[in-house]
């Protein structure tokens, strides 16, 4: 009779720790799908501003073509990035592109000067900062998830129940790189 009730309470046991760690990965991962959601949002914001600033610098660089049509490229690609993996890779195209238009800008006196372009200029490194800080974020929280998903015991839970890992938000090769503008 012991040994049963000694059973029956290992068994409740072991099922209120099956059900608790998989309620915990399961906030986790949705954590992480938040965080991813609100990376999204910022890249938004930033592809929204990105028409605003090249309209202004075609008024002042008319012959810098090669270098406005990257950044709208680049903003294309991040539009149409279908997978976590394209998005990334697609901002940091964006961010290079960015950094290239921005270092034109130094060539052009009067659209330095121009309130509208300081305006947008001010804006994308708000926008900018956000995204580092999103990006962060989520970084860490994606640790903590994958934490959960690696360690012992809760790996098990997590295998049995199909739990995947999910991917950080690196640095591209091209963001890694200074940015280097010719003339």
């Amino acid at each position: 009779m012991v040994i049963l009730v000694v059973i029956a309470v290992i068994v409740v046991l072991v099922i209120l720790y099956l059900i608790g760690t998989y309620n915990s990965l399961v906030n986790l991962r949705n954590k992480v799908r938040d965080q991813w959601s609100q990376i999204d949002v910022v890249l938004k914001n930033r592809n929204d501003l990105i028409p605003n600033i090249v309209e202004t610098v075609k008024g002042y660089a008319k012959h810098e073509k090669e270098t406005l049509n990257e950044v709208i490229e680049a903003r294309s690609k991040m539009a149409s990035a279908s997978t976590k993996e394209d998005e990334m890779k697609a901002s940091g195209a964006v961010t290079e592109a960015l950094g290239k238009l921005f270092a034109l800008a130094e060539s052009y006196p009067d659209l330095k000067a121009n309130q509208n372009f300081i305006e947008l200029q001010n804006s994308l490194n708000e926008i900018e900062e956000k995204i580092r800080f999103a990006r962060q974020f989520y970084n860490d929280t994606v640790l903590t998830y994958q934490n959960k998903i690696e360690m012992f015991p809760s790996n098990i839970v997590a295998s049995m129940f199909g739990f995947k890992p999910e991917a950080f938000f690196e640095a591209t090769e091209e963001e890694r790189k200074n940015v280097s503008v010719k003339f």
